[in-house]
């Protein structure tokens, strides 16, 4: 995606050695940052940009949004009396009755318009996820018109439901096309009509644009092949994301920082591949400087191959994706800190590769978390929640969180549970549930709460170590939970997202694709505003 990101290069003539060795090592971090942006293929680029406008014009494709059979005054008015009623007869020999999510291709000979769509928006009050989705189903209709600019006419909705129309439509027109030879560049617009189009845009550039942009980074970065991702390039990539925002510092944790912290839950993880793990760590102040941070955590496995527990070769290539809690906490800073959100956010990216050459950890291994506490190694492939627990107590040693969310591609039970329209909910106290399942309805990525019971705690203890990571029965996707909140201090907030059935699509939603689905973006922004409502 574009990110507006601009590079400097300040040069000097002459130097001692040590000054010139400190200046290689900076061209050197400039040069992996230049090389991660060419690498970096915009969304925007393979598809129509949003934008805002009075009237549309003649030469225009026009989407309407209807909530009946009946077209809207405006768009009586703007087509004129033949083509309305010429379109009147359409409607109705299509059957259209304007429901919720229906869409309808109209033809009439007395408009100069391309083509004419209706879209169903129902007799309901819209939330904004929901003008996200129509905003989506226009850019959906948009993929059919060979005009330069649809125009999409929805009288009576706000700046701020056409800013999450705009929003939608960005997210929706999603496609990884990067590494297609003959893939072409989309060009064109979406233009959303209003009568105050300049107030539409300034909603739109305070925080929609942005959030749209963070979602697609994070779909970009699912989609990866892990040839190309790995966790330095992660890195790399997350640098240039920030680059030049305001309010935000990044670190990051090396092998030598971990094994000086006593890491040695993610440094096993790591031991079996030539890519090294990291932790990085993004920093946002934009609330006020006594404020405690909301800390999102974030699974980051570039590639799981299960380690010395392999797994089968079906559907190991989506292993890719593994990394996706990461990107979806990366992402979401990035939304909050270009819109300048008034919030404290930390992310905490939790990177490894997970290979199974003859360095890597073995089943029945003992390894000690920087916790104190030792785990048996019961699976290499149980690994996610390793990463993560070095990662949730180093975030609480360092952050004092008001509030940590940890998030990841962690079981395959959640999505046997839940399907693929809920992530599933793990929370220790009920009112951190519930503000999490409230920004989940209001962003578009709901949550459902699944049980954490102190049976579960029983269920990972282990015979020879502290805890293990595996082999402790059903329900898996509750007894990783447990797993992680071992790391969790008992007064600390907290909440575990097990992502793994939300994390890509297999059928399309208006805003979420085929493919790589960036969940928890939307969720996490909508969570720290939230949070200083």
């Amino acid at each position: 995606m574009g990110h507006g990101v601009r590079i400097c290069v300040s040069g000097a003539n002459s130097y001692p050695f040590s000054h010139r060795f400190a200046m290689f090592e900076e061209l050197m971090r400039f040069l992996s940052v230049l090389i991660s942006l060419l690498l970096l293929t915009p969304s925007a680029w393979a598809q129509r940009e949003a934008a805002f406008i009075e009237a549309p014009s003649p030469d225009d494709a026009l989407a309407i949004a209807m909530a009946g059979p009946e077209l809207p005054e405006a768009a009586t008015a703007l087509l004129g009396e033949a083509a309305s009623a010429d379109l009147a007869r359409a409607i109705a020999a299509a059957n259209f009755t304007g429901e919720a999510g229906v869409t309808a291709t109209l033809f009439s000979g007395a408009t100069d318009f391309g083509e004419v769509y209706a879209i169903g928006i129902g007799p309901e009050d819209l939330r904004l996820r929901d003008w996200e989705d129509f905003g989506a189903r226009a850019a959906g209709l948009a993929k059919l018109s060979g005009a330069e600019r649809v125009s999409v006419m929805a009288p009576g909705a706000s700046a701020e439901e056409l800013a999450a129309a705009a929003g939608g439509a960005m997210m929706g027109q999603y496609s990884f096309d990067k590494y297609k030879s003959d893939a072409e560049p989309v060009t064109g617009t979406i233009a959303f009509v209003s009568d105050n189009a300049s107030e539409a845009q300034r909603s739109y550039d305070a925080r929609r644009r942005y959030l749209a942009e963070a979602t697609l980074w994070a779909r970009d970065m699912q989609s990866e092949p892990a040839n190309v991702l790995y966790p330095e390039e992660f890195v790399r990539r997350a640098r240039a994301l920030f680059n030049g925002v305001s309010g935000v510092s990044i670190s990051v944790l090396d092998e030598r920082d971990m094994k000086r912290l006593g890491m040695g839950a993610i440094l096993g993880v790591g031991q079996g591949s030539t890519r090294p793990p990291r932790i990085l760590i993004v920093r946002y102040n934009g609330g006020a400087a006594g404020d405690a941070p909301l800390v999102f955590a974030g699974k980051g496995i570039t590639f799981d191959s299960g380690g010395i527990s392999i797994k089968g070769n079906s559907g190991m290539w989506m292993m890719k994706a593994d990394m996706t809690g990461a990107a979806v906490v990366t992402a979401a800073v990035s939304s909050l800190a270009k819109s300048k959100a008034p919030v404290n956010v930390i992310g905490v990216a939790a990177l490894a590769e997970n290979m199974p050459d003859g360095s890597a950890q073995r089943p029945g291994d003992v390894v000690r978390a920087m916790s104190g506490t030792t785990i048996e190694i019961m699976s290499t492939d149980a690994e996610g929640r390793l990463v993560l627990a070095d990662a949730v107590w180093h975030a609480q040693e360092e952050f004092d969180p008001a509030l940590l969310v940890d998030v990841a591609t962690l079981t395959g039970s959640v999505g046997r549970a839940l399907g693929d329209e809920y992530a599933g909910l793990f929370a220790r106290e009920d009112a951190i549930a519930e503000r999490l399942i409230a920004a989940g309805d209001a962003s578009g990525e709901d949550l459902w709460r699944l049980p954490l019971h102190p049976n579960h705690d029983q269920q990972i203890k282990s015979m020879i170590a502290d805890v293990k990571n595996a082999d402790t029965g059903a329900p898996g996707a509750s007894t990783g939970a447990a797993f992680i909140g071992t790391f969790v201090k008992p007064d600390t907030p907290w909440a575990h997202l097990d992502i793994a059935g939300v994390d890509w699509r297999h059928e399309p939603q208006p805003t979420r694709p085929l493919g790589a689905s960036g969940f928890g973006v939307r969720l996490l922004d909508q969570l720290a505003r939230d949070s200083v409502e």
